[in-house]
């Protein structure tokens, strides 16, 4: 997998753990706009610096690999936060749902939809800042992929 990323397994689940304190800050209410900010960006710029700074073969997979491990990161963070995070009264299906399924289904149906939203958003972000750094090493010759040997 390094080769093919240009950083360890330990370095692409470090770099996801920057993310952590965010969810847990927003999940608890723990911070005001302006921090929570510096937690959002804060974290995907080190993400991009660091692929960058060790001119990974690809950007892109790179990143795109930290954000899938970001997403699972912040899918267990929720799940563990989740009845801190709603103050005991959980979320419940509305519309043509409201009722429809017994409490213990409906709570795992929103789960899982809670479980899968953050992976793909932790896959969307690794994508984006992906591309934003892919961008970015074509464009500057310092920060270029080296070759391969």
């Amino acid at each position: 997998m390094r080769a093919r990323l240009g950083l360890s397994v330990w370095a692409v689940w470090g770099l996801a753990l920057l993310g952590v304190p965010r969810v847990i800050a927003h999940d608890l209410r723990l911070v005001g706009p302006a921090v929570n900010a510096l937690l959002v960006f804060v974290p995907i710029a080190i993400w991009a610096a660091v692929v960058l700074w060790k001119r990974v073969p690809n950007p892109f997979l790179t990143l795109l690999a930290v954000g899938a491990a970001y997403g699972v990161l912040l899918g267990v963070t929720h799940q563990v936060l989740w009845a801190e995070s709603f103050d005991g009264d959980p979320p419940s299906l509305g519309g043509n749902l409201a009722g429809a399924l017994p409490p213990a289904v409906e709570g795992l149906v929103l789960r899982a939809f809670s479980l899968v939203s953050s992976l793909v958003t932790g896959a969307g972000v690794g994508a984006a800042v992906g591309v934003v750094a892919w961008v970015v090493s074509k464009i500057v010759p310092g920060f270029r992929p080296r070759p391969r040997d």
